[in-house]
C-alpha cells in the first residue's frame, strides 16, 4: 500500500499534467502523496529521500554561512559579517537575555541553532526545485522537540538537584498546601508530558497546513488552463498562490521564532531555583 502512495517529484503537483477544467477528468487535490517521497538511495533498513536531503544542505548551508561570516572576522565587519552579527545578536539579545536574563548567555548556541535549523527546514517550502518544508513531517518537529525536551530536564535537575527539580517542575511556591494535591499531578503532565507534544504539533501543524493551501492553488491554477473561462480562473488561483507564499514567508520565519522563544522559556524555568 506504502508503495502505491510514493510518487516521484514530478508527480508532487499533480497526478495528470494533462488534466484541466472541462476535460471530463476531475481535480487531484493534495493528499497524503504530496508528504511521501521516494528513496534516492537505501542503506539496509534506512531510506533517504528528498526532506532528508534538504535538511542535510541545510545544516550545511547554516555551518557555511556562520563560517564564512567568522571565520576571520575583523574589527570593522565586512557585509557578511555585520549581517551574521544582526541575526546572531537577534536571538542572544532578544530571545536568550530577554526571557532567560543574564544566564541566557550560556544558551545561546543552543538556541541560535534552533532557531536558524527550523527556520531552515521551514524555508524549503518556497526554495525553486525544493519546494518542501521538512517540518511538515511530524518527525522533524519531534526530533527537535525531544532535543529541547532533554536539555530542559537535564538543566532543570543540574541546577537544582534532584528534589529541587521535582519541586521546580511540579510545586509551585506560595500555594495554600491543599490545592497541592490537584495542582502537582497537573503540573507533572503540562511540564513533563504536554510541552514537548505542543512543541512539535505547532510546529508541524503550521508548516502541514501552509503546505496543503500552496499545493491547492498551485494545482488549481494549472488545473484550470486550457479555455479563455479557465485561465481567467487559473489567473485569480495563481495571485492567490502568490499571495500565500508571501505570507507563509512571514510565518516560516515566525515559527522559528517561536519554537526558539518557547525552549528559551522553558530553560528559564529550569535555571530558577525552587523555592
Amino acid at each position: 500500500m506504502q508503495k502505491e502512495l510514493l510518487v516521484t517529484d514530478a508527480q508532487t503537483l499533480a497526478f495528470e499534467t494533462n488534466c484541466h477544467l472541462f476535460k471530463d477528468c476531475g481535480f487531484h487535490a493534495p493528499s497524503v502523496w504530496s508528504f511521501l517521497f521516494e528513496p534516492i538511495f537505501t542503506i539496509g533498513p534506512v531510506e533517504f529521500n528528498k526532506p532528508m536531503l534538504l535538511a542535510i544542505i541545510g545544516t550545511f548551508a547554516i555551518l557555511a554561512f556562520f563560517w564564512a561570516a567568522f571565520a576571520k572576522s575583523k574589527v570593522v565587519p565586512g557585509k557578511l559579517q555585520m549581517v551574521a552579527e544582526v541575526l546572531y545578536d537577534f536571538v542572544r539579545r532578544g530571545i536568550a537575555r530577554e526571557v532567560i536574563g543574564k544566564k541566557g548567555d550560556q544558551f545561546v548556541p543552543l538556541l541560535v541553532s534552533l532557531f536558524f535549523f527550523v527556520w531552515i527546514l521551514n524555508l524549503w517550502a518556497i526554495i525553486p526545485l525544493a519546494q518542501f518544508p521538512v517540518s511538515s513531517i511530524i518527525a522533524y518537529p519531534a526530533g527537535l522537540a525531544l532535543v529541547v525536551w532533554v536539555t530542559y530536564m537535564t538543566v532543570t535537575f543540574r541546577s537544582n538537584g534532584f528534589v529541587g527539580g521535582i519541586r521546580n517542575l511540579c510545586v509551585p511556591s506560595g500555594l495554600p498546601k491543599p490545592i497541592y494535591v490537584l495542582l502537582t499531578p497537573l503540573e507533572f503532565v503540562s511540564n513533563v508530558i504536554v510541552r514537548p507534544f505542543t512543541l512539535t504539533v505547532r510546529l508541524f501543524a503550521n508548516m502541514f497546513a501552509g503546505h496543503i493551501l500552496i499545493l491547492i492553488f498551485t494545482i488549481a491554477s494549472w488545473y484550470m488552463l486550457g479555455t479563455l473561462l479557465g485561465s481567467v480562473y487559473a489567473a485569480g488561483s495563481f495571485i492567490m498562490t502568490l499571495i500565500l507564499t508571501v505570507f507563509e514567508m512571514f510565518i516560516q520565519a515566525l515559527q522559528a521564532y517561536v519554537f526558539t522563544v518557547l525552549t528559551a522559556t522553558y530553560l528559564s524555568q529550569a535555571v530558577e531555583e525552587a523555592h
